[in-house]
């Protein structure tokens, strides 16, 4: 009876520290985040695989911007894809203008001297185009392009929010409207092939200002970018949450026409939280056509722009740092089951899914807490 009493007790010890191991996770989230990936990683991992993390990191900004706008705004989009883009194509024009006006030799340049259109992108000159177009001469110069990718997003983002919330055009409506824009550009930037590159988008590029981007050194500088850039935006979100411009955000999320009533501008308000996720989106556009070397209408897609979604519905719809957790997870699961179950990957996918869906409808960053919650219930109980 005593050897039960006392291995009853060690279980109890041990069930306690465990869910106050997880409750202090959570609350060190951000600290702990920022510790593996600036220090953790670079660590151990080669540099094959932190640059798959790059990448992985590229895709959580917009995941980041979705927790925001959807779980503290209650705005769900589907069509983040196109603020992702965006930043991802400016990015591309101007390292694409970079590489077409170096004195490298290159197939692409060789050919455009061929045919006297040298400084042009060479699937314009496969397109018989003899002239820059004005919307590319923007992308000639790096500060342009980084304001560019900040405050175009902004504006796009805004007119469309505003529009919409201005004629109460919210909750499901909103995010079919985004859906279908989503599906729209998609389609545009694959006819415009003489402009965008089309089906194959713009690639080939090695130069960033002037700086190689496959060398092991410059492939560690972009990962630390994109790290700081991603801890920088996961704090403004924080910022934000936590000011009294947080509070109004979720009173509009769960009684926008009383907030409304009481004199609120809440199709300003949302349409402003929303334009600053979709910033967030370009910003890991313009670092993710840096990691990968490629700007591609499957970014803008309606398939991307789901997946985006999914990103912080598994990290956790309330939770900042579980988006991040959530696209490094999601994605590091498609590239393993994709790896080693070539016919069966999109199905493993699914099902992790449903099963956060169904158990976990607040995320894997809710784990901590009902923890929590079931030992407080067990010691009512008692």
């Amino acid at each position: 009876v005593n050897n039960f009493l006392a291995i009853t007790a060690f279980l109890k010890l041990r069930s306690s520290a465990f869910v106050k191991m997880l409750v202090l996770l959570e609350y060190h989230s951000f600290r702990i985040f920022i510790i593996l990936i600036l220090l953790f990683f670079p660590l151990t991992l080669d540099i094959y695989s932190l640059s798959l993390l790059a990448k992985y990191l590229c895709l959580s900004f917009p995941a980041v911007g979705i927790v925001l706008f959807w779980g503290y705004g209650g705005i769900l989009s589907l069509g983040q894809g196109i603020f992702f883009g965006i930043g991802g194509y400016l990015m591309a024009m101007f390292l694409k203008l970079e590489a077409a006006t170096s004195s490298e030799a290159s197939s692409s340049n060789a050919l455009a001297s061929y045919f006297g259109s040298t400084g042009l992108p060479d699937f314009m000159v496969w397109n018989g185009i003899e002239k820059l177009p004005w919307f590319w001469k923007c992308s000639q110069s790096m500060p342009m392009t980084i304001v560019l990718i900040i405050v175009l997003p902004f504006l796009v983002s805004f007119l469309l929010s505003y529009l919409n919330f201005r004629k109460s055009i919210s909750g499901v409506y909103f995010t079919i409207v985004t859906l279908a824009l989503s599906g729209i550009v998609s389609i545009v930037i694959i006819g415009q092939q003489g402009y965008t590159g089309g089906i194959n988008g713009i690639t080939d590029f090695r130069t960033f200002d002037g700086v190689d981007l496959d060398t092991v050194q410059s492939k560690y500088v972009m990962y630390f970018i994109t790290c700081g850039l991603l801890i920088c935006t996961v704090f403004f979100g924080r910022f934000i949450i936590l000011s009294r411009a947080g509070n109004v955000l979720r009173a509009i999320r769960d009684e926008d026409d009383s907030l409304r009533f009481l004199g609120y501008n809440t199709p300003l308000f949302k349409s402003v939280i929303f334009s600053i996720g979709s910033v967030f989106a370009s910003i890991g556009g313009a670092m993710f056509t840096i990691q990968t070397g490629l700007a591609s209408p499957s970014l803008i897609g309606i398939a991307t722009s789901i997946e985006m979604v999914i990103y912080a519905a598994i990290g956790g719809r309330l939770s900042l740092v579980g988006a991040v957790y959530g696209s490094v997870i999601v994605n590091g699961a498609k590239t393993y089951f994709s790896g080693n179950f070539v016919e069966y990957w999109t199905y493993f996918i699914g099902f992790i899914y449903l099963f956060v869906v169904l158990y976990l409808p607040f995320g894997l960053a809710s784990l901590s807490s009902r923890f929590k919650a079931s030992l407080q219930n067990r010691r009512l109980k008692k």
